[in-house]
């Protein structure tokens, strides 16, 4: 019976879960691919953080392309063909990658900022059930679990703290840190005239930026985290409509952030379903 009723609830609700996997899966492809790109036509600013663990710059130049190419091809994984170990080595991956910014010099913010990189990789990670079998990590998920209501629950809030996390990041370079590069988005695109001066737009949207954070922490409704993701593609576009360099893998980079409140979206609805299965079972 019980068996039966799971059944059951898994085919009325599957569609909420199925829809943030694959969302999910699409950010984390984004997010490597867009990052190996840079990897491949060899991004002068990576130099830093090779040096970071003692890498001369001419083997750094040589290593680039190999890295990028590695990560180009786990971003592609994620998506056709998902693995959970390699999904868990991503999410490892991204916090490292991350937290070299930092170890280089860079404000604290950079880290926070990159949340993304290691907070949706963990959350696709979560999704695949667990597998006592060592060579079952390996193995290509075909569709997603059954997972149990305390899974999800856990999903929830890996991406309810990753996405403040990112967002009070992406606000500290401009109410605190003054970002140069972000300052010239600001300044090409026209933004700066319109509140006056540079230091005024990069106050007022940081801080903006921060409020909203800690709002979707506290209070993760679906018009808020519309709001995120909409915020996300007009901030990261900015890479494009400044004319940065190769500006389109910036904003494919970034993926994951514009991904992960819908994500969240669905996950809660799922939980709310689930929640309502189980209320008309014991009724």
């Amino acid at each position: 019976m019980i068996n039966t009723w799971q059944k059951r609830q898994h085919q009325i609700v599957g569609g909420s879960a199925r829809m943030a996997w694959l969302l999910l899966r699409l950010g984390v492809c984004m997010e490597f691919v867009g990052h190996g790109a840079f990897g491949v036509i060899t991004k002068e600013g990576w130099l830093p953080y090779f040096a970071v663990w003692g890498i001369p710059e001419p083997l750094a130049w040589k290593l680039m392309p190999v890295v990028g190419t590695i990560d180009i091809i786990l971003g592609v994984m994620a998506l056709v063909t998902p693995r959970k170990g390699f999904l868990l080595f991503m999410a490892a991956w991204g916090l490292m990658t991350a937290c070299l910014r930092p170890l280089a010099g860079e404000p604290i913010s950079e880290l926070l900022e990159r949340a993304y990189n290691y907070g949706v990789p963990l959350a696709v990670f979560l999704m695949i059930a667990w597998d006592s079998k060592p060579y079952g990590w390996w193995q290509p998920v075909e569709d997603i679990p059954f997972l149990s209501t305390e899974r999800f629950k856990l999903l929830r809030w890996v991406l309810r703290v990753t996405i403040p996390v990112y967002l009070v990041g992406h606000g500290m370079f401009g109410a605190i840190d003054g970002k140069a590069g972000l300052a010239t988005h600001y300044d090409v695109t026209g933004i700066s005239a319109l509140f006056g001066s540079t230091d005024v737009a990069m106050m007022a949207i940081g801080r903006f930026e921060i409020l909203l954070g800690f709002t979707v922490l506290f209070l993760p409704v679906t018009p808020l985290l519309l709001l995120v993701c909409l915020w996300k593609i007009f901030s990261e576009s900015l890479f494009i409509s400044s004319g940065a360099y190769f500006g389109i893998f910036e904003f494919i980079e970034r993926g994951a952030s514009v991904i992960a409140p819908l994500a969240l979206h669905y996950i809660q609805q799922e939980l709310k379903y689930r929640s309502r299965a189980r209320i008309n079972h014991v009724s």
